[in-house]
């Protein structure tokens, strides 16, 4: 029933995407505003590592106790995993009312599937009490249907870099306004470490807008303590935590941004929007967050029954060269094994960005058309690809299971595999792994 709903209203716009905020300020205007009725909010916007902050954000908010209600996308398996209520995630019969509601309230009018379910979300949210609420943008920030928050708590920006060049700019300056869009005047806004091009742009939106900048490197710092753990400085809190539960050395740094960000919600205002937080439940947190899809290994279903004993399987949805050179940098520390890679990816991405840095990191990789994608890069421009960037053996698979049949009949040592290049390359392996 959800899927039916859903299917109709995506229908009513002809694009499926177009930023504006226009049409959503018109649906929310109908439903009564729910986005003025929000618990504080704390809006995250970047390139990469967005979800894996959300992901150490709620883990650290629900280890200490509170209600959090969370936004997110794509969903990887079903539609639900975007709207969380509470810690958990919607149930179909409250997603469905949602959907039925604003199909009704909407009355036909043009509106995207982003639009329908940031409502569906805001609906949600302002009727189920809660501590906090995380948003995630969807693309961009300052047009995306998030950014009806008049007065969030608290802004983030992770890395930002090349990546949905169509809808935000050629240049890295573009992509950069574009994303700092979300900063409100005189909100506080954590912000990663960034190239020279984009922190100018953001320190001087920051100016125009009189927001405190939080910066990586200048007012908080982690690093990787010499027993393996992490070691926080911020403005006014030392901590010593466990490593993140997250895979590869980036994680580190999406858990500082997290760090950042509840430090200020706990201590940087007057009054705190959150009560303080005890350092085990910041290590609890750092122990138990999930992100699916970001360096997961795989440990059971079809896929994992192909393999011989010794050999392991991983799953990344990475898909621009940001994300492939944070993975090639964690590779790095997979010397045990050889590295092997089934590669899918979306023809309108910089699949030679992500080759430049990944290709010769694969001793072995097959390539495959996602399934069900109409957009799909074909398996064997994406195998020209990885050739053209000296992977010495890439060559075109008929399906994953196909890819992975022949990677294992290379053998005999053990290897690591690596299903990586798009999340919904990943969502498709996940369906019949969770």
């Amino acid at each position: 029933m959800v899927d039916a709903v859903l299917q109709r209203l995506s229908q009513l716009h002809p694009k499926v995407i177009d930023l504006s905020l226009d049409r959503v300020l018109t649906l929310l205007d109908k439903l009564g505003h729910p986005q003025n009725r929000l618990p504080p909010v704390v809006h995250v916007a970047g390139t990469n590592g967005k979800g894996s902050t959300v992901a150490f954000l709620r883990a650290f908010a629900e280890a200490a106790g509170l209600r959090t209600h969370v936004y997110t996308s794509p969903h990887l398996v079903r539609f639900a995993e975007r709207i969380r209520v509470g810690g958990q995630i919607i149930n179909d019969d409250a997603l469905l009312a949602l959907l039925e509601e604003i199909e009704a309230v909407n009355a036909g009018d043009p509106i995207t599937f982003f639009e329908i379910t940031t409502a569906a979300a805001f609906l949600a949210f302002s009727r189920n009490p809660a501590d906090l609420v995380i948003l995630e943008t969807g693309l961009g920030g300052r047009l995306d249907a998030t950014n009806v928050v008049e007065r969030p708590a608290l802004t983030m920006l992770t890395p930002i870099a090349m990546d949905h060049e169509s809808f935000l700019g050629g240049r890295i300056e573009a992509i950069a306004a574009e994303k700092a869009g979300i900063m409100k005047r005189g909100i506080a806004c954590v912000v990663a470490d960034q190239s020279r091009k984009v922190t100018k742009v953001l320190e001087a939106r920051s100016l125009e807008m009189g927001v405190p900048l939080i910066k990586e490197g200048k007012d908080f710092f982690v690093r990787a303590t010499t027993d393996g753990g992490v070691l926080y400085k911020g403005v006014g809190l030392e901590l010593t935590l466990p490593a993140p539960s997250l895979a590869g050395a980036f994680q580190m740094r999406n858990a500082g941004m997290a760090l950042a960000a509840m430090e200020r919600l706990t201590r940087g205002e007057k009054p705190p929007v959150l009560p303080e937080i005890a350092p085990a439940a910041f290590a609890l947190g750092m122990k138990s967050a999930q992100w699916p899809a970001r360096l997961q290994r795989l440990t059971q279903g079809p896929l994992v029954d192909l393999l011989p004993d010794g050999w392991e399987l991983y799953l990344d949805g990475g898909h621009n060269p940001h994300a492939a050179e944070a993975i090639a940098r964690h590779a790095r520390s997979w010397r045990d094994k050889p590295l092997m890679g089934i590669f899918g990816i979306l023809a309108n991405k910089d699949v030679d960005g992500y080759m430049e840095h990944m290709a010769t990191r694969f001793h072995t990789l097959r390539t495959v058309a996602i399934p069900g994608e109409s957009a799909t890069l074909s398996a064997e421009d994406a195998a020209a690809s990885a050739a053209q960037h000296f992977c010495m053996d890439a060559k075109p698979a008929h399906s994953v299971e196909d890819a992975l049949r022949q990677l294992v009949a290379l053998g005999p040592q053990p290897a690591r595999v690596l299903i990586c290049g798009s999340l919904y390359l990943a969502g498709f392996v996940l369906a019949d792994h969770h």
